[in-house]
């Protein structure tokens, strides 16, 4: 058995936070990249410089990447064979608060959220799987607002044939418009129920952009062609790059169900990982 302080869970996880809204992950700066260069419409040229040198200047100057740090959300892969010597989730919120101050990023959280009140650091979402092995993986997303905002949620018949997923996934994506700040990274999660596939459309955004292997690997490239042809384009300016990818995760599911969720990535798509 191995045992885990929950003060390096929290000191983990405060570096997490940093890193994350610091540095913009090497598969998404890759994309925005290999974006630029196959770009031909002079404005949203000029919007994928802007957002790269953003990214550079965020990395270079440590300044957080967007002004929107986001809901934190970690997610926990807990070994069988890894004993915590603390709580958890109390470890993962501190450590959340320190990143956050330490790192001079905005408090965007309210307690009540209907009476709204005082916005403060935490806490966090976070999501624990166990799996097996004596490791313990931790993930942390700053899942900025305006983005995520644009998330759609389908239950839609068994009956229903790929053709009307697709244009839901679409339809998704054309409504959001300019507004979650594109080019998009579009995570789906088609299973389970309606919370889980709300879950796997988040996780999938865990994925890299451009991954080369995945059981839907078909419909992200029918669904990547389809969505840059919106012309929605950077920042909203038109152009061949509506969505930097797609990546879908996938669940079984109940006889009389197919529940659908889409959920979107503004270009600053922020994660950073680590096992201890």
């Amino acid at each position: 058995m191995k045992v885990i302080p929950a003060a390096k869970i929290r000191n983990a996880v405060s570096d997490l936070c940093i890193k994350a809204n610091l540095s913009l992950r090497k598969d998404v700066l890759t994309a925005l990249k290999a974006a630029y260069l196959k770009e031909t419409a002079k404005k949203a040229k000029t919007a994928l410089a802007a957002i790269i040198k953003n990214a550079a200047i965020a990395k270079s100057e440590k300044l957080a990447i967007c002004q929107d740090t986001g809901m934190p959300c970690v997610f926990v892969e807990l070994g069988s064979e890894v004993k915590i010597s603390g709580d958890l989730n109390s470890a993962i919120n501190k450590g959340v608060e320190a990143g956050y101050r330490k790192g001079y990023f905005r408090n965007s959280i309210v307690k009540d959220p209907l009476l709204r009140g005082k916005s403060v650091y935490v806490p966090a979402m976070i999501h624990i799987s166990i799996t097996s092995g004596s490791k313990l993986k931790l993930t942390v997303l700053p899942k900025g607002f305006g983005c995520e905002n644009k998330t759609q949620l389908r239950m839609f018949k068994p009956t229903v044939g790929i053709s009307e997923i697709k244009k839901f996934i679409i339809e998704a994506v054309r409504s959001a418009g300019p507004d979650a700040c594109p080019p998009y990274v579009v995570g789906v999660g088609i299973g389970g129920t309606a919370d889980y596939a709300c879950l796997l459309a988040k996780k999938a955004l865990l994925n890299k952009v451009k991954r080369q292997k995945s059981k839907g690997k078909k419909l992200e490239n029918e669904l990547f062609n389809e969505l840059n042809k919106l012309n929605i384009g950077p920042m909203g300016l038109g152009g061949k790059h509506t969505v930097l990818g797609v990546n879908i995760e996938t669940y079984p599911t109940h006889i009389a169900g197919l529940p659908v969720c889409v959920n979107i990535s503004c270009h600053a798509l922020r994660s950073a990982t680590a096992a201890l």
